[in-house]
């Protein structure tokens, strides 16, 4: 009966997909701020409305759902896990939305071919998140040591990103891209935001194509950091699928929001990294002591929250000592 599950999940992701790209925004066109502030409202209140669903869904066991993935979670039990999730993924893919700014302003792409762009790139997301997270599923339940090795790699993305220069970008060294050029010429042109053209008779790619590559296997570098992170909080492969593909689906949205805005959340990158250190401590201790998870969700807000609230008010006090 799982089949039904995922056949019914993923119908109404591309049904939200379509609406997204192939009603509302099917033509390149400037995203406005407001615009995209409401696709943002839009995409959090789905997924509050589907963790909603993931009680009922697990309360009363509907297709066997409770126990056919192996938590035998009660409905409050898996929304929490549901929500703790999303809230994860989510502010973990804030770092991915600043480096993603970074590559269209290295590629100097238009605004109004962004969407598009990061349309296909989640898209694409979207498949690959679901094969890394079937693998690891797999893994935990296979090999309990894996949970270990998933710990330490947090911790170690934590330092690393506390490290990391997001500036400094460098899409020639990206082997796909090398590889993508030995098959097919690049054209400079944006053929109408179109991925493919053609140059003297012969099919090329142009340079969204390329933009494209680089935004994907970001994604994928980035998923290696946060997939592991929402395994410390469950294994049910339903719940850790669908609160990555909500938290995704928000992406595009929030973007175009936080783009005018970028530079005032310098404190939200600290977040990141105690996030990160945090779900990695957990994921060592998984076999030892588990904590509680409505005290690692409360723990998560705090830190998002002192994040948001130190970049708002120091920034403050230092135009104030400036003038």
């Amino acid at each position: 009966m799982d089949i039904f599950i995922w056949i019914g999940f993923l119908a109404l992701v591309f049904f939200l997909l379509f609406l997204d790209l192939g009603v509302f925004h099917k033509d390149s066109e400037v995203i406005s701020t407001k615009e995209a502030l409401k696709w943002t409202m839009i995409w959090i209140a789905s997924a509050l409305v589907f963790n909603v669903l993931i009680y009922f869904m697990y309360e009363h066991n509907w297709l066997n759902i409770a126990t056919h993935f192996g938590e035998y979670d009660d409905g409050g039990t898996a929304a929490l896990k549901f929500f703790t999730g999303y809230l994860i993924e989510k502010s973990l893919s804030l770092d991915n939305i600043f480096v993603i700014a970074v590559i269209f302003g290295y590629f100097k792409i238009e605004q109004k071919y962004q969407h598009r762009i990061l349309f296909w790139g989640i898209l694409g997301a979207l498949v690959l998140r679901g094969v890394m997270i079937l693998v690891g599923v797999a893994l935990i339940r296979e090999f309990a040591w894996v949970t270990y090795f998933f710990g330490a790699l947090l911790i170690y993305s934590a330092i690393k990103m506390l490290r990391h220069d997001d500036g400094h970008v460098e899409p020639d060294k990206n082997p796909i891209i090398k590889f993508v050029k030995k098959f097919y010429r690049v054209s400079t042109d944006y053929s109408h935001g179109n991925f493919f053209t053609v140059i003297d008779g012969k099919r090329a790619i142009t340079t969204l194509f390329i933009v494209l590559l680089v935004v994907e296997t970001t994604d994928v570098m980035f998923a290696v950091d946060s997939i592991p992170a929402i395994f410390a909080i469950t294994t049910d492969p339903f719940i850790v699928f669908t609160s990555n593909v909500f938290a995704i689906l928000g992406l595009r949205s929030l973007y175009f929001v936080l783009a005018a805005f970028m530079d005032k959340f310098r404190y939200i990158k600290l977040s990141l990294v105690i996030i990160l250190a945090f779900v990695g401590v957990k994921m060592l201790l998984l076999h030892y002591y588990k904590i509680p998870a409505l005290l690692s969700l409360s723990i998560i807000l705090l830190v998002l929250t002192g994040g948001v609230l130190a970049s708002i008010y120091i920034k403050e006090d230092n135009t104030k000592a400036e003038a």
